[in-house]
């Protein structure tokens, strides 16, 4: 089932020129990056570590509006490392693999997964890729 939007809250409008070595920049001004292949050693960021960074900013908003039974709030100094991985599939084509290692300091460990859950169902990131390429989820 694809999931419409009724009502937009934001669009994000970028250009990309030159692929994978060429830069991105958006329509307001506030993201202007190089590009580079991943592992060249090359000045700019790759489309990976962007997924990783945006998937986990989401990630750790959809963690804030979850509603708990027992009112759990996510600390202040929470954090999520996001792995992102390019790799070859078994058909020869390409595919991602995405890890997210939660740190929720404070908090047990039935109640980091009962954030992690509902952000799992809440975030729009997680509800795209789920199904389409390999998520993991673990809490630190």
């Amino acid at each position: 089932m694809i999931r419409t939007i009724d009502k937009s809250i934001y669009t994000a409008t970028t250009v990309t020129t030159g692929g994978r070595e060429g830069t991105g920049t958006s329509s307001d001004g506030a993201l202007d990056v190089a590009l580079s292949l991943p592992g060249s050693g090359g000045r700019g960021t790759n489309p990976e570590q962007l997924l990783a960074v945006g998937y986990s900013a989401c990630f750790l908003g959809a963690m804030r509006r979850v509603k708990t039974a027992d009112h759990t709030r996510v600390p202040d100094d929470a954090s999520i490392e996001a792995q992102v991985t390019l790799g070859v599939a078994g058909d020869g084509g390409f595919a991602l693999a995405v890890r997210l290692k939660v740190d929720l300091p404070g908090l047990s460990d039935a109640q980091k997964w009962a954030l992690v859950d509902g952000a799992h169902d809440l975030c729009p990131y997680s509800l795209a890729l789920r199904g389409n390429i390999e998520i993991e989820l673990a809490i630190g």
